[in-house]
């Protein structure tokens, strides 16, 4: 029986991004839930939006925290 993640961050929640050293380069700070995103695999994931960048991201749970 597969297991419902729920996320943890609604819409609208500042949030600090940490950037994973594999993924593309990222300025880790403070950004903003824009849209809940499906799982992938064990963590949720987010598209996120910098106040000091012109487009969104995906980021996964991990990578976040509560600014």
């Amino acid at each position: 029986m597969e297991r419902v993640l729920k996320h943890k961050f609604p819409i609208g929640t500042r949030v600090l991004f940490t950037a994973s050293n594999v993924a593309r380069p990222a300025a880790s700070g403070s950004y903003e839930i824009i849209r809940l995103l499906p799982t992938e695999g064990d963590d949720c994931q987010y598209r996120i939006k910098s106040s000091t960048e012109a487009f969104e991201r995906v980021a996964k749970e991990s990578q976040l925290a509560l600014s």
